[in-house]
């Protein structure tokens, strides 16, 4: 039998942030990943600049992926662009194919002195109520903590109860890349007017990600809370979608075959006796954007935190910390979902956000996860008072 301070289940992006921020404070690190370097994940591809600042924070260099310096927004015939803003976080994005940008993190964890395990599939192993480590098909390794980071749905995150909250909203979406003549553009671009199975617009986005190599990530996305969600295809969407922007971003045919996936924004449990959850295990996906890379980087880092400040009671620190800096504005979020799901109330909101410089520089921050508790500004101080008006609607928005 093996031990290690820290053994850290899926070596995605929070994942990986996780055992870099270990190895670096100091802890015996393993990091177990199923598939390999290269392996390819559905996403979006999109690094916000909050992503970029935990990136610098951790000396990962992503100067060879597509800058972005801002976004282009589109509501039927409104379009507007805006700049990344001068903030608390850097004015630049990117995009990184997740092929590409997860076999970088891997690399930056192992650089840190964890013991990176490829193809090697682990799940929790537990004393009573306690996990004390890990299962593998070459034995058992021990830990004082394990870090959960295996996605939303995983068999290790079912295992210990962090599944998604039957009565919460969540997400589907689906992205293929496509060759375009616009692939330099500096712009991501998002469309909130896409239709669902009725021709009605659904709460969610389509979008154009340029990632600067002759290839763009198109995709469309979709929140539960939408009116005939049971009929919802997404590849039917994908495709009108497509046809919507082919001849402005001069796209080709699909290179391969469109992957879906389930975006998580609740889950039951985070943390328990030797154990957290970080990334999208923890449900961190943001409901007003579908973005969960940068809560993934900086959910790895706080595990990693609370580790290094009391080893033995780190899943309760981390459950502390995920409290008093997320909470709140996720909730508020998920109650959003529930109105944007009513097409009438979504176009008035819709109109008010894209009818001035302002308003959408509000739209900006939080479309671009710009708001945090260090740091909220407008946009998050009208998300607490919003918040809390809505918190009043839950029974009514819940029906």
């Amino acid at each position: 039998m093996e031990r290690c301070d820290v053994a850290v289940i899926g070596a995605g992006p929070a994942g990986s942030a996780a055992a870099t921020w270990a190895a670096r404070g100091g802890a015996d690190v393993m990091l177990f990943e199923k598939g390999e370097r290269g392996r390819d994940k559905s996403c979006g591809d999109g690094l916000t600049p909050r992503a970029v600042a935990e990136l610098d924070r951790m000396g990962v260099d992503i100067g060879t992926f597509h800058r972005i310096d801002g976004l282009r927004v589109q509501a039927g015939r409104t379009v507007r662009e805006v700049d990344w803003p001068d903030g608390p976080f850097p004015p630049r994005g990117a995009v990184a194919p997740r092929a590409e940008f997860d076999a970088l993190l891997m690399e930056t964890a192992a650089k840190a002195g964890a013991d990176l395990r490829e193809r090697s599939v682990a799940e929790p192993v537990l004393d009573g109520e306690r996990v004390v480590g890990v299962r593998t098909k070459h034995g058992e390794v021990r830990a004082d903590l394990v870090v959960v980071a295996s996605g939303a749905g995983s068999p290790a995150a079912k295992a210990l109860g962090a599944v998604r909250v039957p009565t919460s909203p969540f997400g589907l979406a689906i992205r293929a890349y496509v060759p375009s003549t616009r692939a330099d553009d500096r712009y991501m671009e998002a469309c909130l007017t896409v239709q669902g199975p009725d021709g009605d617009i659904v709460p969610g986005y389509g979008w154009v990600f340029p990632a600067g190599d002759g290839v763009v990530n198109v995709g469309v996305g979709a929140l539960s809370t939408m009116r005939n969600f049971s009929d919802l295809n997404l590849n039917r969407m994908l495709d009108a979608y497509t046809a919507q922007v082919r001849e402005s971003w001069g796209l080709g045919e699909v290179l391969a075959r469109p992957r879906a996936w389930r975006l998580p924004m609740h889950v039951g449990r985070r943390h328990g006796p030797g154990w957290v959850a970080i990334g999208d295990a923890a449900g961190l996906v943001n409901p007003f954007n579908g973005e969960g890379i940068d809560y993934g980087l900086e959910s790895g880092r706080l595990a990693a935190e609370c580790h290094q400040a009391s080893p033995h009671h780190a899943d309760a620190l981390y459950g502390a910390r995920l409290e008093a800096e997320y909470d709140a504005f996720f909730a508020t979020a998920r109650r959003f979902a529930w109105v944007i799901g009513r097409p009438q109330l979504l176009r008035v909101l819709l109109a008010m956000a894209l009818s001035t410089g302002f308003t959408m520089r509000l739209v900006l921050d939080i479309m671009a996860n710009l708001v945090d508790e260090e740091h909220p500004g407008l946009a998050g101080r009208s998300l607490s008072i919003g918040g809390r008006g809505l918190a009043l609607l839950d029974p009514v928005l819940r029906s």
